[in-house]
């Protein structure tokens, strides 16, 4: 492909960026669906002939690509939660119930799920494995149909949590992208050590000690100290020309995001992790102030040029030989992903003894919804990319297939049922407020007459 025809390219695919979002507002069409749809009809013509995008040959530039776009939309979602999480609270950590049970029990749950499904259909065992770490995560790309819509400002922070803290589906499916995303790691070194050095004897215990709990605690804290140092300088520096905040200079998202990853991947520890913990540390500085809506407003531009690429590339690829593998048990896995496994994990680990009043607490149909939400992505390339650097199985053209295929299904499915089930919830949960409200009315006034 020409250089002048990479600019043409470059320059249609910013327009799209620009005016994609705004047009399809309300539609039954969402943004991923149409860029994967047009990506596919380009891999259909003659233009990208000479253009490598073929899984074999450019690990490397998925891993990084998609690398690069996740840890922008966790730093779009640490900004935009308005939930506090105060560690030290027993009652903050509460409040924040939907994400443990579904980082806790759900993940676990869908990963063992899904490895036992494709060991079923004849996957070796650290195969299918990678296959339910890969699937496992909820995505933070894909799913901004379903997540809280950024920042909120307001005169103190008691309004802020008000305005948020109801809608338990969006805050959900938010905490949860942002964390699973990092915590998927440990499953995908499970698979990679279960593929190089055997029976779970010989590294078990080094995995737990390391792999799932030293590597996490080293991520979260690493982006915890960016975040609260970064903070320090933006708000709160003696020199007032340091003082960011003060002058909206949003670009420091971006350099914050960079410096917690690179913190947290140099130290050992998981960069995802690390970056989610420094935009919640960040954000929970100074919480009032509307300097985090223009770092969220950038990070959110970013994130939606480069999911663009990535998913016309993904277009392409699905039409240029991705699904060259495909077979029956791809098709098996992938349905079982979206339509039984994770909301089924979900459900369970919702519904068990789940909180009946306060934040954190969902109705019926809420659990339903969210645990029927779990849009795969981005993120799943990623670690097949990675996983694929390690071991030659992990290349296999039925795992590009399989992970391929998910993600399409999820984009669809998930894409098409986001608008009006939200809508529908946010409907209902507007009704019972009025409720509420004509009830406590109704009260109010049987209270004067009884009292005259």
């Amino acid at each position: 492909m020409s250089a002048d025809l990479v600019y043409l390219v470059a320059g249609l695919c910013l327009i799209l960026a620009v005016l994609l979002p705004a047009v399809l507002r309300g539609a039954p069409v969402t943004t991923p669906m149409l860029l994967i749809g047009t990506g596919m009809l380009i891999g259909l013509t003659p233009l990208p002939e000479d253009l490598p995008l073929g899984h074999e040959d450019n690990r490397a530039l998925i891993e990084h690509a998609t690398e690069l776009t996740v840890i922008v939309a966790l730093m779009g979602v640490g900004l935009a939660i308005d939930r506090p999480l105060d560690l030290r609270r027993l009652s903050s950590w509460r409040t924040w119930s939907p994400a443990w049970r579904l980082l806790g029990v759900a993940m676990p749950l869908s990963i063992a799920s899904v490895a036992l499904l494709g060991w079923a259909l004849g996957a070796a065992p650290a195969v299918a494995l990678l296959l339910g770490a890969v699937l496992a995560p909820t995505d933070p790309v894909l799913a901004s149909d379903v997540q809280v819509g950024g920042p909120t400002v307001a005169d103190d922070e008691e309004d802020v949590e008000a305005e948020t803290e109801d809608d338990e589906v969006r805050f959900a499916l938010t905490s949860e992208a942002g964390l699973n995303d990092g915590l998927a790691f440990p499953f995908v070194y499970a698979a990679i050590l279960l593929a190089t050095e055997g029976a779970v004897s010989d590294w078990g215990a080094r995995w737990v000690a390391w792999e799932l709990l030293g590597k996490t605690a080293i991520g979260v804290a690493a982006g915890m100290l960016v975040g609260h140092l970064l903070a320090r300088v933006a708000f709160r520096a003696d020199n007032p020309a340091l003082r960011v905040a003060e002058r909206g200079e949003p670009l420091l998202a971006v350099a914050a995001l960079f410096t917690a990853y690179g913190v947290g991947e140099v130290a050992q520890g998981y960069g995802f992790l690390a970056v989610f913990a420094c935009a919640m540390t960040f954000r929970a500085a100074e919480r009032r102030h509307s300097y985090h809506r223009d770092m969220h407003q950038v990070v959110e531009r970013l994130e939606r040029l480069l999911t663009l690429f990535v998913l016309l590339a993904l277009g392409i690829a699905l039409t240029r030989g991705l699904l060259e593998d495909l077979d029956w048990r791809s098709v098996a896995v992938a349905v079982a992903v979206v339509g039984l496994i994770r909301p089924v994990a979900a459900w369970v680990a919702l519904a068990v003894r789940a909180p009946t009043d306060g934040p954190g607490t969902l109705t019926r149909r809420e659990r339903v919804a969210t645990a029927f939400f779990g849009v795969r992505g981005v993120g799943s390339l990623y670690y097949l990319a990675y996983a694929g650097a390690d071991v030659a199985d992990f290349r296999s053209g039925w795992l590009w297939s399989t992970v391929g295929l998910t993600i399409v299904l999820s984009v669809v499915v998930h894409g098409a049922t986001a608008g009006p089930v939200m809508s529908r919830l946010e409907c209902r949960r507007a009704q019972w407020a009025q409720q509420q409200e004509d009830e406590d009315e109704q009260r109010d006034q049987q209270r004067g007459q009884t009292a005259v």
